[in-house]
C-alpha cells in the first residue's frame, strides 16, 4: 500500500503559517504527517502545539532542542536559550503542554512504504543539536550517520531551516526546511514523501496576512521586532550557512 507522508519542521509558534500549510491539498489528504521538532518556541506557542495536537492520530511530533528548552524551562531548569521568545513562550505552556514537550521522543523510527525503515530527527538520529548542512564534508556525514543500521537508507531531519534533497554514500537525506522560520525564501517549505519519491514543497507566505495577526494575537512583548527578522526580512541561505558552517565542523 501506498502512503502519503508529509514533513513538517520548525514551526516556532508561527500559526498563520502553520495553518496556510495545513490548508494545502496535498497536506490535508497525507495518510500521515511528521514535524521534525522545534514546534512551539516562537510568538503563538500554545495556539501552535493546540493546532498540532488537533492533528490526532495523523501526526507524529518529534522533539527538537528548542523544546526541550522550553519544557526545562517551564519547569524552572536551566536553558542554554539566550532570554527571548522561548523562555517567554514557557511562561505561557499549560502543564499538559510542558508534559507533551518533554514525551516528545528523538528520534523516531517509521516504516514509510517505498522507502523501509525511516529515521525522523531533527539535528541528526544521534544529536537533536548537531548541525550538517548540504555542503557538509563527506567525512562529517559518515561520522553522523556511523552508527546507523546498514538498513536504514532515508533520514529525515530538520534543525538548520533551509530545504535540501541530497545522497550521502548512498543513503537518501531529506531536510524539509522550515515553516515558521524559513531561510532563504519568503515560503514556508515542507516535503512530501510517496512511492519512493520526495518532493520538496513551499507555501507562499502572506508577509502583511500573518505580520498582522502575529501583532494581534501574540503578547510577546517584542513582537514587532520578531516580526522583521523572521517575516519581513529572513536571513538568507547564504546568511544562514555563514551562521551554521562552523557548527559543522568544516
Amino acid at each position: 500500500m501506498i502512503e502519503s507522508v508529509v514533513v513538517l519542521s520548525d514551526v516556532h509558534g508561527v500559526l498563520p503559517v502553520l495553518d496556510s500549510v495545513l490548508a494545502e491539498p496535498l497536506v490535508r489528504s497525507a495518510d500521515r504527517i511528521v514535524v521534525t521538532g522545534d514546534h512551539a518556541a516562537g510568538p503563538m506557542p500554545v495556539e501552535t502545539l493546540d493546532r498540532l495536537v488537533e492533528l490526532g492520530d495523523r501526526v507524529v511530533l518529534v522533539a527538537g532542542n528548542a523544546d526541550r528548552d522550553m519544557a526545562a524551562l517551564a519547569r524552572g531548569k536551566e536553558s542554554g536559550e539566550i532570554p527571548g521568545v522561548t523562555e517567554w513562550g514557557s511562561s505561557l505552556l499549560r502543564p499538559d503542554q510542558v508534559d507533551l514537550l518533554e514525551r516528545m521522543p528523538h528520534p523516531v523510527l517509521r516504516h514509510i512504504p517505498g522507502f523501509g525503515e525511516v529515521v525522523f530527527c531533527h539535528g541528526t538520529p544521534r544529536d537533536i543539536n548537531e548541525v550538517v548542512l548540504v555542503d557538509t564534508r563527506i567525512e562529517k556525514w559518515a561520522e553522523v550517520f556511523a552508527a546507523l543500521p546498514e538498513s536504514i537508507h532515508t533520514v529525515v531531519g530538520g534543525h538548520t531551516h533551509m530545504p535540501f534533497v541530497r545522497l550521502v554514500d548512498r543513503r537518501l537525506v531529506v531536510n524539509p526546511g522550515s515553516i515558521g522560520m524559513p531561510y532563504g525564501t519568503g515560503a514556508a517549505s515542507w516535503a512530501h514523501l510517496e512511492g519512493g519519491n520526495v518532493a520538496i514543497h513551499r507555501t507562499p507566505i502572506d508577509v502583511d496576512s500573518v505580520s498582522r495577526e502575529l501583532r494581534e494575537r501574540s503578547g510577546f512583548d517584542r513582537i514587532d521586532e520578531w516580526i522583521e527578522e523572521y517575516i519581513v526580512s529572513p536571513a538568507s541561505d547564504v546568511d544562514a550557512i555563514r551562521a551554521f558552517g562552523p557548527r559543522d565542523g568544516r
